[in-house]
């Protein structure tokens, strides 16, 4: 069961990291990206005053699985591990923080844009 688990955080979870840089560029997803990315930003800089800068609960939950099965040196960033778990290279985790925390930004300034434009060019009913 948490072998299962485990594939399905990695998937939702990798899966929920790309939608947030990407899911802001199309129209139909903008409205959805903003809320996810406004509740990451939430997650991160709101709950991280009492669980740790950065705090993401999928995270959390995905390390309590992966310590049931054994795994006790996870590191603190989720970005960290899938970078060393694709590509197998052991990098600098203030580097990894900082470019994840840049492009989360970008992300998050390109949705709150997207959207802020699209409702400038609806009609007024």
């Amino acid at each position: 069961m948490y072998t299962l688990l485990d594939r399905f955080f990695f998937g939702f979870h990798s899966a929920l990291v790309v939608f947030i840089l990407f899911g802001w560029m199309w129209r139909r997803t903008r409205l959805t990206h903003l809320v996810v990315a406004s509740l990451t930003a939430f997650s991160w800089f709101v709950l991280g005053i009492w669980y740790g800068f950065g705090f993401c609960p999928s995270t959390e939950w995905h390390w309590q699985v992966r310590m049931k099965l054994g795994h006790d040196d996870m590191p603190d960033s989720y970005i960290q591990f899938l970078v060393v778990s694709m590509t197998g290279l052991d990098v600098d985790v203030k580097w990894v923080d900082s470019v994840t925390l840049v492009l989360f930004l970008v992300a998050l300034f390109a949705s709150v844009m997207t959207n802020l434009r699209r409702r400038e060019r609806k009609p007024a009913s």
